[in-house]
């Protein structure tokens, strides 16, 4: 084999494992890093927001550890109290967002699939696959607050973005401690 030729395979190798791992897949609809839509902010949020709350009241039913049980209780509060400061933030918002924040919201796919999931397991598994989604979920919404809490277009819901990024911010922390621990 010709030396240019091996180098020249040699160097497409080298970099196709990047490319393969460019492929991955978000699981946010439509969020790019410099802009989120008032709509798709408004309707990743109630998703993910039901997410957390329904998989954390789920963790409080099975057996897990104590700290896990603690975490599982705060995101419960923490949500819930999100839900109400995001209702009264579309009270006073300007969108016209398709949100409707009565009843229970419903869940986008990737949200209702890992609740699933996790409905599917029991003790270790579960605590396992409970502070994996936790800690993905909560990646993800830090991304989309701080990109619509920088962008944003409605006044309210910048506002809101930004009061409640340091509460998930502070989530993701907890997270880690509880990770490290498990």
């Amino acid at each position: 084999m010709k030396p240019h030729l091996a180098i020249a395979i040699l160097a497409l190798l080298a970099g196709a494992p990047s490319a393969f791992a460019q492929q991955a897949v978000s699981t946010l609809p439509a969020v790019s890093e410099n802009k989120v839509d008032t709509d798709t902010f408004s309707k990743t949020f109630v998703s993910a927001n039901r997410f957390e709350i329904e998989s954390s009241k789920l963790a409080g039913q099975k057996h897990v550890a104590a700290d896990v049980g603690d975490f599982a209780a705060l995101m419960v509060k923490d949500h819930t109290k999100a839900g109400q400061d995001f209702k009264a933030a579309l009270e006073k918002s300007q969108t016209t967002a398709s949100i409707k924040p009565e009843g229970p919201p419903p869940l986008l796919p990737k949200d209702q699939a890992m609740l699933d999931q996790l409905k599917a397991l029991d003790g270790d598994a579960f605590q396992a696959k409970y502070i994996t989604l936790q800690t993905e979920a909560h990646k993800q919404a830090v991304a989309m607050f701080s990109t619509y809490a920088r962008s944003g277009d409605d006044p309210a819901l910048k506002e809101f973005a930004k009061k409640t990024l340091e509460m998930l911010k502070m989530h993701e922390m907890h997270l880690r401690d509880v990770a490290a621990v498990h």
